[in-house]
């Protein structure tokens, strides 16, 4: 299956925003009943409880498109087809000494285990060049997103990453750093 990253635009934002309620259900099989993993009292998942409808949830995702060059909406897709996303921050949207931080990483589920999710994080990862950060949720339910971050690091890296759970400024995650500017970083 051949695997694309593309940069979208504002006039191709409505992928990545058809998509998203759809990764924060997912996200919601991961957290349980918790305030944002729940929908609220409209049938949203968000955590604005006034959120009435998705169009009022996808105006606060134009952010995305709002900043280029500090944030970085991709679309992925497998064999033309939309396929998932992936959202890139850069400062002043991530913690002190990370140049790059993958805010979400989502891929729609006819297309896992097919090879696109890893396709699609080394080609993100070969975009920049600098101190990577992502989070994921450590808890058991998560397992599979656990060892796919795991396996794509190690392979990426050649094993040269961090992992730590802990506190972090969204709430309690695995975090994975590593740094890509050494030339074997992508050779997998």
């Amino acid at each position: 299956m051949k695997t694309e990253l593309g940069l979208t635009n504002a006039d191709e934002a409505y992928i990545i925003k058809n998509m998203y309620p759809l990764y924060l259900h997912d996200l919601s099989g991961h957290y349980g009943l918790t305030a944002g993993h729940i929908p609220n009292r409209h049938g949203i998942f968000e955590d604005d409880p006034e959120c009435r409808t998705l169009a009022e949830q996808y105006e606060a995702q134009n952010i995305w498109w709002d900043k280029p060059g500090v944030l970085y909406p991709f679309l992925i897709r497998a064999d033309e087809h939309p396929a998932g996303f992936v959202l890139i921050a850069t400062p002043p949207h991530c913690a002190q000494g990370i140049q790059y931080f993958v805010n979400d990483f989502f891929v729609l589920q006819p297309f896992r285990g097919t090879g696109t999710a890893e396709q699609a994080a080394i080609q993100v990862f070969d975009r920049f060049r600098g101190e990577w950060e992502l989070f994921t949720n450590p808890a058991d339910k998560n397992i599979t997103a656990q060892a796919f971050w795991r396996k794509t690091l190690t392979r990426y890296t050649r094993g040269r990453f961090a992992e730590r759970t802990g506190e972090t400024f969204d709430g309690h995650k695995l975090a994975f750093r590593f740094n890509n500017m050494e030339e074997q970083a992508g050779q997998c």
